[in-house]
């Protein structure tokens, strides 16, 4: 099995070399191949998605990525910054489905900004559509307004679109996820208002019924945005569009304790997938080892069961997070008082004890 490896940008290298660590130690006979991708990708070919990586991308059975993106390229051309290596890798490998799980462990609801009694137990499973919605669609751009408020004036327009299939089969991803957890399907829109949305709706009620099993609700995204503070434990797995869902489940991660925490996975129609963790690049702190690779070796832990079927490995890694965690083990992100303070290093090495 083939795994392409992307460190990418700030805390990237740091956090992926503490995963690749934890992929030895299974054991597995894996082929790992490195290659440059985002900042390191334009320093290394003039281009944030070299064709020799996307090529790597391609052939590769999963993809594990660190993160992209560094202040020193803000004025670069718009094509040529950093996170057009992640939006053209979706694109190119037809990543539609993103899957970001917000699991907050019973060690760390200390961490957690919301009082612990509202994010105890908590597991959520958001599930957002990638391909569509105003990130692509056309037409788009910059240009002299001809009519609204202010005629002649310059103004910004993106187009929100979603067609029938694009919206059937990311529901589809999400009422699978439900069957093999609670069962309950929330819809987040904003049919109240948008187009978009009302379409989203009518295709996901209709689909709803070829799970009968399921429950499906629905709830405009303002409201679902004040739920996940005031009773997040009532959600069980979220569908919602690209927009709405980037926002949401950024909104869930500081649930957790923190976004440092919480791995994500974006698959194809065949469950090839792009491994990441939620997090940024941190280009504030990179190089100075106190990252947090958890959200990273976690994401490892999801590639092993969605893309390579290897679910005894992935549960390995989780439960060594887990006891890594129980042993009072903190990155400076969920640190708290009577907790043990570690750098990036040292909670890969406990997660590697904990494997053995």
């Amino acid at each position: 099995m083939k795994i392409a490896v992307l460190p990418g940008d700030g805390i990237g290298p740091e956090i992926i070399a503490q995963a690749r660590l934890v992929l030895d130690a299974l054991g597995e006979s894996f082929e790992i191949e490195e290659a440059p991708v985002g900042g390191a990708g334009y320093e290394a070919y003039g281009h944030p998605l070299p064709p020799q990586t996307l090529e790597l991308a391609k052939a590769a059975d999963a993809i594990l990525f660190g993160s992209v993106g560094d202040f020193k390229y803000d004025t670069l051309a718009r094509e040529l910054r950093p996170e057009q290596a992640i939006l053209g890798l979706r694109k190119h490998l037809a990543l539609f489905a993103n899957l970001r799980p917000a699991i907050c462990y019973p060690e760390l609801t200390a961490a957690s900004s919301l009082k612990p009694e509202i994010v105890s137990g908590l597991d959520i499973l958001i599930v957002r559509e990638l391909n569509g919605d105003v990130y692509f669609g056309s037409p788009k751009g910059i240009r002299t307004a001809s009519d609204g408020l202010f005629p002649g004036s310059r103004e910004g327009f993106d187009t929100m679109r979603y067609s029938e299939p694009e919206v059937r089969r990311i529901g589809q991803v999400a009422f699978t996820a439900a069957r093999k957890r609670g069962k309950k399907v929330c819809s987040v829109d904003k049919s109240n208002v948008l187009e978009t949305s009302q379409l989203w709706r009518e295709v996901m009620t209709d689909l709803g019924k070829s799970y009968p099993d399921v429950e499906l609700t629905h709830m405009y995204v303002d409201n679902a945005a004040m739920q996940l503070v005031k009773a997040p434990k009532a959600f069980d797995v979220v569908v919602t569009g690209n927009l709405f869902g980037d926002i949401l489940s950024d909104e869930a991660a500081m649930l957790t304790g923190s976004i440092g925490m919480l791995p994500s996975a974006s698959l194809d129609i065949k469950n090839k997938g792009l491994y990441e963790p939620s997090h940024g690049s941190a280009p504030d702190i990179a190089g100075k080892g106190i990252a947090n690779p958890l959200a990273t070796i976690l994401s490892a832990a999801m590639m092993l069961r969605y893309s390579l079927g290897k679910e005894e490995q992935a549960t390995r890694i989780e439960r060594a997070v887990q006891r890594v965690l129980a042993d009072g083990l903190r990155t400076v992100d969920i640190y708290t008082v009577g907790t043990i303070k570690v750098g990036t290093v040292e909670m890969g090495q406990a997660v590697l004890k904990a494997l053995a």
